[in-house]
């Protein structure tokens, strides 16, 4: 795919074909002479590298899969470098969710739940999934800058709904979603409505060009409901966005590459553990022969044996009163 924007379905045959079956890939997307926008995203060894530490239950996963693939989508359209945040707080078999990805498409994401809750092998809808609760949006730029937050509860049944009533109520732009995950890949499609310019060079009244905008957001939204999971997860990404927005020419961006990384790193954990001091480190070598610790987010384990400790050690005794270590 070249890095010019190209046509769909106008242009010529092949013109997509870079975009088949894109993993790991954000595709940015918009309806020509119209005010309405797209974003898709497919996760393949992303999502795979996202939950490698972490053993979820079937529904969680596919849960937590839609929500990196949410995370991904929004974060897609941020016009500013930070991170956005996306938050499931319930009372269900999932307590709490979080799926953060920068704005250069860095993505993690980590659930915790109620494993009792799952024994039984049913499938739980959403509702019970999630229980009574709410989405949060955080949007934070980088360097201490401006913060914003968006909450709204976890209705409508899904969480593409519960996105869907986030854009309608925090910022006031009508959009339709579609999420689906499975054990290998993760994708998510949105389709936007923007605010309407006054100044065109179409002579086209306003009000015509906003009425016709509105058609297609609500045409796609259709659209959308009738797309698979499955179908989401494998099928040609041009074949999708024709599929979301029959009948009109789009113009499709190139692709951006979006990947896992967690902030983990071992010389965080040895940061934190030469924090603890000789007398405690000492403590759980002798208990456990060495010192585990495993990251909340990703679950990755980062172990330290008996020498690897002793030499965080003394490289603490060493380093001058009142000084700290730079990591």
């Amino acid at each position: 795919m070249s890095d010019a924007p190209q046509g769909l379905p106008g242009a010529p045959d092949g013109a997509d074909a870079g975009a088949v079956d894109a993993v790991d890939a954000a595709f940015r997307f918009t309806v020509e002479h119209q005010a309405v926008r797209g974003e898709f995203v497919r996760l393949g060894p992303a999502w795979l590298a996202l939950r490698e530490h972490a053993d979820y239950p079937a529904p969680v996963r596919r849960l937590l899969g839609e929500a990196a693939a949410a995370a991904a989508l929004l974060a897609a359209t941020l016009k500013f470098d930070g991170e956005l945040t996306l938050q499931l707080q319930g009372a269900g078999a999932v307590r709490l969710l979080v799926a953060q990805c920068t704005h250069d498409l860095r993505v993690r994401a980590v659930a915790r739940f109620d494993a009792a809750r799952f024994e039984g092998g049913a499938e739980p809808a959403f509702a019970a999934l999630v229980g009574d609760g709410q989405l949060v949006v955080t949007l934070e730029s980088g360097q201490g800058g401006a913060r914003y937050q968006g909450i709204v509860p976890l209705a409508g049944g899904s969480l593409a709904a519960a996105l869907e009533s986030y854009f309608g109520q925090s910022e006031q732009l009508p959009t339709a979603v579609v999420l689906g995950a499975d054990d290998g890949r993760a994708a998510g499609l949105l389709v936007q409505r923007l605010p309407q310019a006054g100044g065109t060079e179409t002579e086209t009244p306003l009000a015509a060009r906003e009425a016709e905008a509105d058609r297609t957001l609500e045409d796609a939204r259709l659209a959308l409901a009738g797309i698979a999971a499955d179908e989401l997860l494998s099928r040609p990404v041009g074949e999708l966005l024709r599929r979301a927005c029959v009948g009109h020419d789009l113009r499709l961006q190139p692709p951006r590459a979006v990947g896992f990384r967690c902030r983990c790193s071992r010389e965080r954990v040895a940061g934190m553990l030469r924090a603890l001091g000789a007398e405690e480190l000492d403590s759980i070598v002798a208990e456990q022969g060495a010192v585990t610790v495993t990251c909340e987010f990703c679950h990755r384990p980062w172990r330290f044996d008996a020498v690897e400790v002793s030499g965080l050690v003394d490289e603490a005794e060493r380093r001058p009163p009142g000084s700290r270590a730079l990591h």
